[in-house]
């Protein structure tokens, strides 16, 4: 229990870092670089998550079409 415990809470820790950079990075180039970005941490966010939805269900497309499973 007290792995599982672990594990969570540095699965979390690494998450809100991640989501605290990704927050922050428009602020950061716009700062930085004197380049006007139109677009906020909330859209930033969701990109990255439709991103990381579209590979994971390519992954499991191609699971899926390499399967030798009870089926053949």
């Amino acid at each position: 229990m007290v792995f599982i415990r672990r594990s969570l809470a540095r699965i979390t820790l690494v998450g809100a870092f991640f989501l605290a950079f990704i927050a922050i990075l428009p602020i950061f180039l716009m700062t930085f670089t004197n380049i006007k970005i139109y677009f906020g941490s909330t859209s930033l966010l969701i990109v990255v998550s439709v991103a990381m939805e579209t590979v994971q269900q390519i992954e499991a497309q191609m699971i899926m079409r390499n399967y030798q499973g009870f089926l053949n």
